[in-house]
C-alpha cells in the first residue's frame, strides 16, 4: 500500500463536496438507525482509513474481525452506508470534472479530447475547414447503448442521483445564507430519499425494463446533448454544412444472443418506446416554441409559404391572426400528436388547440420546420433560432420517429438450426449440419438463387423457426414504417466462416428483407454484418471476408444496399479466450488485414469499411478511455467509420449527467476527426510489429496455462469469485452463461470479468502479460536482454497502440488489491486447491507488476494520472469493507443452501426477512457499492 497523495487546491472543492455529502449522509444514518449503527459505520470507517491510508496493520486486522463478527442486520447496513458513499463520491467526481473543464475554458484552454482541441489541433497540422466538412459528409459515429447483466442500478435511484448533482452544480452559484441553508436542507432531502428507496430489485429485470431504462438516457442527456454537439461543429466550422453523421444506437430489445427473452415483440415494443420518447420530447419543444415564436405581421413580413401554411392549420383564435409562426407551430404540434396517437396509441402531453394529420415520416416534419427557419432567416429573425428551432431541427434530423438504430443480434448456431429445419422439412437437405463448409457454401447458394421461398406452407415448424423469422418479419414491418436509419445491421454472433453469412442472407430472403439475389434488381435491407470473437475468429476474419465478396452477386448486393460494410470485432471474448496482449494484438492486426482486404474494393466501387468496436467496461473486456482508443487503432482504420458498444453501469458512468454526457460524446466525435485527419507521426517500425506478435505468442501461452490448463482453476473461479450470487440477483434479463454448464469457455465475457472485479482481482485485465513479456526479455538467458528491453521502451514511447495498452494495464493494476483479493480464498471449499490457485494468480500478478515498471521505468502505479491516482487512492478505504462484508455473506449465504430447508420459524417470516433472502439482498448491495466505487467493472 502506499500513502494517499496530497491533495492540491484545485481539489479542495471536490474534497469539500464529498466531506458535505458524507457528512449528510452521516446524519442521515443517525436519524433513520439510531446512534449505534451511526457510531459502528464510523468506527469501520476510521478503521479502513488508518489501514489504507497510514499502512496501519492492526487496524486492517481489527476491522477484518470486526466486520466478521457483525449480525446479518449491521451487516446490511454497513454495506448499504458504504455503498452510498461510493455513489455521492461519484457524484462529487463528476461535478469537479466539469468544475475543471469550465476553468479551463474560462482561461481559453481547451482540455484534450475536448472537440474544441480536436479541431484546435487538426487547424494546426493544416486541415482545412472543407476537408473536416467532407469528411463529416461521409461519416458515421454511433455509440451503441446495449443491456448487460452488469447494470445494478435501479431507475428511481438514477433519478434520486441526478437531483443530487444538480444541486450540487447549484452550490456553486448560491450567494446568501439563505440559499445555501436551503440547498443543504434539500440535499439531505435527497439522500433520505435514497436511503429509504429499495436499493435493489424484487424481480429479474425483463427486457422491457431494459428498455425503458434506456430510454431515461435520451430524456436526460442524448435528446438535448447531440443537438448541442452539432451546434458546437456549427459554430467551430462557420458556412459549413454538417451532415447528420453522429447518431445512436440500441441492442435492447433486438439482441437475441444468449437471450431467450428477447423476441419480434421486444423489437415490435423497442420501436413503439423509442418512438413515443422521440415524438413526446419534440411535443415538449413545439409547446415552448410556439410562446417564443410570437412574431407579428404587423411588425415583420413572413414568407408566402409560411403564411400560406398559417391558413391552413385551421387555428381560429383571433388573439392569433396575426401570428403565421405561432399558428404553424400550432398546427405542427397537431399533426404530430396525431402522429404519436397514431403509432404508439399514446396522447400528446398537451392537448393540441387544432386538430391534423398523422406525419407519414419525421422528413414531412423536418420540411415544416425549415420552412419556419427559412421565413425567419429571411426576415431578421436569424437570432431567434437558437432559442429553440435550430435545436429542435436538428433532432428531429438526428432522431427521426425512430430515435436510435435498433441492430438485430443472433448466434451463428441459432441461424444453422433454423436453416437446417427449413431444408429438411422442404426435403432439400435432410442433414443440413453435417454439410462440410464446401457443401453448406452450395447448398445456400442454391436456395438464394431460386425465387421461391423455403417454407412450405401448412407445414408443422418448431418454435424456434417460428420465433426467429418472426424476428426478421418485424424488422421487415419496421423498417417500412421507420427508414433505414431505424435498422441497418444484422449483427452474426460468432461468426466462423462463409456460411454463417449466407444462412442470414437465406432467412431475409425467406422473410422478404432480401430480394432479387443474383440478379441486377438485387436489394438487401440490411447490412449483414460477421461478428469475430475469439482469437480464431479475428485471425480467420480476413480470409472469411475475402471469400465472402469473391462469392458471386454478394459485391453487387453490397453496392445496390449503400456500399457500406459492417463488421463487428469482439474484445471480451478475445480476451476471455487468449488473454489482455493477445487479444488486443489480434484485434490490431484484424483491423490492418482487413484495412489491406478493402482499400480496393473502396478505391474500385466506393465500399465503406466501418468496424464495430464491441467494447465493454473493464479493461479486460477492451474498456478504457475512448479517445485513446480510437486514436490507437491502426492508421486508416477509423477514416470518419466507427461504432462502439456501450454497456452495464459503464452507461450511467458516462450518460446520467447530461454534461458529463456531453463530454463522453464530444470525445467520440474529436478521436474519430483526429484519427481520421491526421497523419501518423511515423510508420510503425517493423522490429515493433515482429516484437508485438512473439510477445503476443509468449503471453497467450501464459493466460491459458494459467485460465484453461492449470487444474482447479475453474473450481476456484465459481467459488472464490460471486458469479454465482450474481447470476441469481436480479440485474439484467440476460443469462450469465450461454449453456447450463459448468466451464469458463461457455460462461458469457461479461459476468466472467465482472465477477474478477467484484473481489478486486481484475484478472481478464492484465493475466499473461508479465510471463509472457518476462519469457520474451529472457530470450532463453537468465537476464533480460538488453536490445529487446531498448525495443519494448521504444513501442512504449513512440508507439500508441502499445502505449495505449500499458496505460490500461496500468490503471486496471491500480484497482487490483491483492490482500483483499485473498480474503476470497476462503470461499473455497478446497482451501489447498484456493492456496494453490491463488498463489499462482499473485505469482503472475507480480510478474506483470515488475514488467510493466520495468518498461516504463514508473513503479507506483498512475504516476502520470494523478487526478486519477488520488480519486483510487480516496474510494479505496470506503471500498474495502464492502469487499469484507462480501466476502462474510457469501460465506453466509452458501452455508445456508448447503444447511437444507429453513425451520418453521423461519419459514413462518415474510420470504424477504428469511435469512437467504436477506443475505443475497445483503450480497447483491455490495455488489452495488463496489460497482460504483471502481466505476468501470462491466
Amino acid at each position: 500500500m502506499s500513502q494517499q497523495p496530497a491533495p492540491t487546491d484545485k481539489e479542495q472543492p471536490l474534497i469539500d463536496d464529498i466531506r458535505l455529502l458524507g457528512k449528510l449522509l452521516g446524519d442521515v444514518i443517525r436519524e433513520q438507525e439510531g446512534e449505534a449503527v451511526y457510531e459502528l459505520v464510523e468506527r469501520i470507517r476510521q478503521l479502513s482509513v488508518a489501514y489504507r491510508i497510514r499502512d496501519d496493520e492492526g487496524a486492517g486486522q481489527t476491522l477484518a474481525e470486526l466486520l466478521k463478527n457483525l449480525t446479518l442486520e449491521q451487516t446490511v447496513q454497513v454495506a448499504r452506508a458504504f455503498s452510498y458513499f461510493s455513489h455521492l463520491a461519484n457524484i462529487a467526481e463528476d461535478h469537479h470534472h466539469i468544475r475543471r473543464r469550465q476553468f479551463h475554458e474560462r482561461r481559453g484552454e481547451a482540455q484534450r479530447g475536448s472537440l474544441a482541441a480536436g479541431l484546435a489541433r487538426l487547424q494546426e497540422q493544416g486541415v482545412s475547414a472543407d476537408r473536416i466538412a467532407g469528411l463529416l459528409d461521409q461519416a458515421y459515429v454511433s455509440p451503441v447503448l446495449t443491456a448487460h447483466p452488469t447494470e445494478v442500478q435501479r431507475t428511481i435511484i438514477l433519478t434520486a442521483e441526478r437531483a443530487i448533482a444538480q444541486l450540487v452544480a447549484e452550490r456553486e452559484q448560491v450567494v446568501t445564507t439563505r440559499e445555501r441553508d436551503r440547498n443543504t436542507l434539500l440535499l439531505k432531502a435527497r439522500i433520505t430519499q435514497l436511503w429509504q428507496t429499495r436499493m435493489l430489485r424484487d424481480e429479474k429485470l425483463s427486457v422491457a425494463d431494459e428498455i425503458r431504462n434506456s430510454l431515461a438516457y435520451y430524456h436526460s442527456t442524448f435528446l438535448r446533448e447531440v443537438p448541442h454537439l452539432y451546434a458546437e461543429l456549427e459554430e467551430s466550422l462557420p458556412g459549413q454544412p454538417i451532415a447528420p453523421f453522429f447518431r445512436m444506437g440500441n441492442w435492447i430489445g433486438g439482441d437475441r444472443d444468449g437471450n431467450p427473452f428477447v423476441s419480434a415483440e421486444t423489437l415490435a415494443l423497442a420501436f413503439r418506446l423509442h418512438c413515443e420518447t422521440a415524438l413526446t420530447h419534440y411535443l415538449h419543444e413545439l409547446n415552448a416554441l410556439g410562446l417564443e415564436l410570437s412574431m407579428s405581421t404587423i411588425l415583420v413580413d413572413v414568407e408566402p409559404e409560411l403564411q400560406a401554411l398559417a391558413d391552413t392549420v385551421g387555428d381560429t383564435n383571433v388573439h392569433r391572426k396575426d401570428e403565421p409562426y405561432r399558428r404553424v407551430v400550432i398546427g405542427i404540434y397537431a399533426r404530430v400528436a396525431a402522429t404519436l396517437k397514431q403509432r404508439t396509441g399514446t396522447d400528446a402531453p398537451y392537448a393540441p388547440a387544432v386538430s391534423g394529420e398523422p406525419y407519414a415520416t419525421a422528413d414531412e416534419l423536418l420540411a415544416h420546420l425549415r420552412l419556419l427557419e427559412s421565413s425567419l432567416r429571411e426576415h431578421h429573425g436569424t437570432p431567434l433560432l437558437a432559442l429553440r428551432l435550430s435545436e429542435l431541427l436538428r433532432a428531429v434530423e438526428v432522431f427521426g420517429f425512430h430515435l436510435a438504430t435498433v441492430d438485430l443480434r443472433q448466434n451463428s448456431e441459432e441461424h444453422e438450426a433454423v436453416v437446417a429445419e427449413l431444408l429438411r422439412v422442404a426435403q432439400l437437405q435432410d442433414d443440413y449440419s453435417a454439410l462440410d463448409e464446401a457443401g453448406k457454401r452450395a447448398c445456400l447458394q442454391q436456395v438464394l438463387a431460386d425465387v421461391r421461398p423455403l417454407q412450405v406452407p401448412h407445414a408443422d415448424y418448431s418454435e424456434k423457426v417460428h420465433g426467429e423469422l418472426a424476428v426478421f418479419q418485424s424488422a421487415l414491418q419496421h423498417l417500412e414504417q421507420y427508414g433505414r436509419h431505424a435498422l441497418r445491421h444484422y449483427i452474426i454472433s460468432h461468426t466462423e466462416d462463409v456460411s454463417d453469412l449466407l444462412e442470414v442472407m437465406v432467412l431475409m430472403k425467406e422473410t422478404g428483407l432480401l430480394r432479387g439475389f443474383g440478379t441486377e434488381q438485387v436489394s438487401s435491407r440490411l447490412i449483414v454484418s460477421p461478428l469475430f470473437e475469439t482469437i480464431a475468429d479475428l485471425q480467420a476474419a480476413t480470409r472469411i471476408m475475402r471469400e465472402w465478396y469473391a462469392l458471386p452477386g454478394v459485391l453487387d448486393m453490397v453496392l445496390a444496399s449503400g456500399a457500406e460494410q459492417d463488421i463487428m470485432l469482439g474484445y471480451s471474448d478475445s480476451n476471455k479466450d487468449g488473454g489482455m496482449f493477445t487479444s488486443n494484438w489480434n484485434l490490431y492486426q484484424t483491423e490492418q488485414e482487413l484495412l489491406t482486404l478493402f482499400d480496393p474494393l473502396r478505391a474500385q466501387h466506393g465500399v465503406k469499411l466501418r468496424l464495430f468496436h464491441g467494447r465493454g467496461g473493464t479493461v479486460g473486456r477492451g474498456g478504457g478511455p475512448s479517445y485513446q482508443a480510437i486514436l490507437a487503432q491502426p492508421p486508416g482504420t477509423v477514416n470518419g467509420q466507427i461504432r462502439l458498444t456501450e454497456q452495464g453501469e459503464v452507461i450511467a458512468s458516462k450518460y446520467a449527467n447530461p454534461e458529463i454526457g456531453r463530454r463522453n460524446l464530444e470525445t467520440l466525435v474529436a478521436a474519430t476527426l483526429e484519427a481520421s485527419l491526421l497523419e501518423p507521426a511515423q510508420p510503425v517500425p517493423p522490429e515493433y510489429l515482429e516484437a508485438a506478435q512473439q510477445i503476443s505468442d509468449a503471453c497467450f501461452g501464459a493466460y491459458r496455462a494459467l485460465v484453461y490448463e492449470t487444474p482447479g482453476f475453474t473450481d476456484y473461479f465459481f467459488a472464490a469469485t460471486p458469479l454465482r450470487e450474481i447470476s441469481e440477483l436480479n440485474i439484467g434479463s440476460r443469462p450469465a452463461s450461454r449453456k447450463a454448464l459448468r466451464s469458463i469457455e461457455d460462461l458469457r465475457a461479461i459476468p466472467w470479468g465482472f465477477s474478477w472485479g467484484q473481489s478486486r482481482v481484475a484478472l481478464p485485465g492484465w493475466a499473461g502479460f508479465g510471463s509472457g513479456v518476462r519469457q520474451w526479455l529472457l530470450a532463453g538467458g537468465d537476464t533480460p536482454d538488453a536490445q529487446r528491453l531498448q525495443t519494448l521502451q521504444g513501442m512504449y514511447r513512440e508507439w500508441p497502440f502499445f502505449a495505449t495498452v500499458l496505460s490500461n494495464l496500468d490503471m486496471v493494476l491500480s484497482k487490483t488489491d491483492m490482500p483483499i483479493a485473498e480474503r476470497y480464498v476462503e470461499l473455497v471449499p478446497d482451501q489447498a486447491l484456493g492456496r494453490r490457485i491463488f498463489g499462482a494468480i499473485r505469482a503472475e500478478w507480480d510478474a506483470t507488476q515488475d514488467m510493466l515498471a520495468l518498461i516504463t521505468g514508473e513503479r507506483d502505479r498512475l504516476a502520470h494520472n494523478p487526478a486519477l491516482a488520488r480519486s483510487i487512492a480516496h474510494r479505496f478505504p470506503y471500498i474495502d469493507p464492502l469487499n469484507h462484508l462480501q466476502v462474510e455473506l457469501m460465506r453466509r449465504y452458501r452455508a445456508s443452501k448447503e444447511n437444507g430447508a429453513p425451520d418453521a420459524a423461519e419459514l413462518a417470516l415474510p420470504a424477504w426477512q428469511q435469512q437467504p433472502a436477506r443475505l443475497k439482498r445483503g450480497i447483491h448491495i455490495s455488489v452495488n457499492g463496489i460497482a460504483a466505487g471502481l466505476r468501470n467493472t462491466g
